[in-house]
Parts: structure tokens; sequence; C-alpha cells
């Protein structure tokens, strides 16, 4: 597993890198083994706390993400670790099935997008705001993605170890677009436009 481990703002001794990757070798080890890459990003939060970001690549386009924030580093990290392997722990054996699946899957199971940042308008005036309605808006950086086919259960997975608040897939049942997304009652929403063949149009999922 390729680990990289930054400090923003933060020195990163010896003693803690030597701790995270302890850690997050055993976690690997212990509930999947296939980890390709880790990262973890540890940056004051405030005057007193250290807010710890993770993010494990476990496979094509599997990602297991968390953040935590804790006063002292070891334990903000620590705690952030202790969700990566909650998240692997509790879906270790779909992961693998998941990961078997999609090393499988031909290339037209995979939809090419782009995936683009805007600018949010929460620092302008409104005079500025009101110009930007009128014109197209800022780009902040434009990537390529892929739209990937898969079960709603499998969407809901992903959407979980992600950490993400939602999840654009193509529905395995009759091939058109879904999306599955966090609701603030903890539930999970999942959207099927009508149109689409065998179509369930809003549905809530048990969170």
């Amino acid at each position: 597993m390729n680990l990289n481990i930054h400090g923003k703002q933060m020195d990163i001794g010896d003693a803690l890198r030597g701790h995270i990757t302890d850690k997050l070798e055993d976690v690997n080890e212990k509930y999947f083994n296939r980890a390709i890459e880790a990262n973890v990003t540890l940056a004051p939060e405030g005057s007193a706390f250290t807010k710890t970001h993770i993010s494990v690549r476990i496979g094509k386009d599997i990602m297991v993400m968390s953040d935590a924030t804790e006063p002292d580093p070891y334990a903000s990290f620590d705690k952030a670790c202790e969700k990566v392997a909650k998240q692997m722990r509790r879906y270790k054996k779909r992961i693998r099935d998941h990961h078997e699946r999609l090393e499988n899957l031909p290339e037209d199971n995979f939809m090419p997008a782009r995936d683009v940042v805007i600018s949010s308008n929460e620092e302008k005036s409104i005079e500025e705001q009101a110009e930007q309605d009128h014109a197209d808006p800022l780009v902040v950086a434009e990537m390529t993605t892929n739209i990937q086919t898969m079960s709603v259960s499998e969407a809901v997975m992903r959407l979980d170890l992600s950490g993400e608040n939602a999840l654009l897939f193509r529905n395995a049942h009759h091939n058109g677009l879904n999306m599955v997304h966090k609701r603030k009652d903890g539930n999970v929403g999942w959207i099927d436009p009508e149109g689409n063949s065998g179509s369930e149009s809003l549905k809530v999922v048990s969170g």
C-alpha cells in the first residue's frame, strides 16, 4: 500500500508518522489487504484542535474516507482511523465481492463524465451575485470521472464508504441514471427518474 502522510501548517514528527503507518497497515491487513493507496492529512483546527482526513483507495474507484477533530493529533488520527476500520469491517465481504466484480466489468459499464468544481457565491456581494446569475458559473477545476453501473444496494454502500453527500450511478436493473443521497433524518434517499424502465421515482432507504 502506498501511504502518503501530510501536515498542513504543522510538523509530522517521526513518532506520529510511525504510529499512523502501523495503524493503517494493520487495518488494511485485517480487513482487506488490497488497499492501493492511502492519504492522511493533519491540520490545525481553530486554536487548540487537530483535524485528520483519511482517504483509502481499496480498489478500482472504491474509496473509504473519514474525518475527525480532537485536541491531540494522535487522538484525532486514531478516531479517524477507527471510522475507516468500522466501515471496512461493516462491508468487508461486500467490498471484496464488489472489487472482484469491478475488475471484470467491460469498459461499457463505465460512463465517462465531466466533474466540474464551480465557485461558490457565498463571499460575493449581492450585486456581484446578480451579475453572476446571468453569466456562466466560474469554473474552479475540471476533471474526468466515470459513472459506474451498480445495484442500488451497492450505491448505498459506496455512498456510506465515501463520506460524500450524494452519488450518481447507472442502475444495473434498467441502465438509467439514478442518485442516492444522505438525508437530514439519517436515512438515504434514492432518486430514480420517471422514464427509466422499472423506475421507482423517489424512495427513502433506511440508513
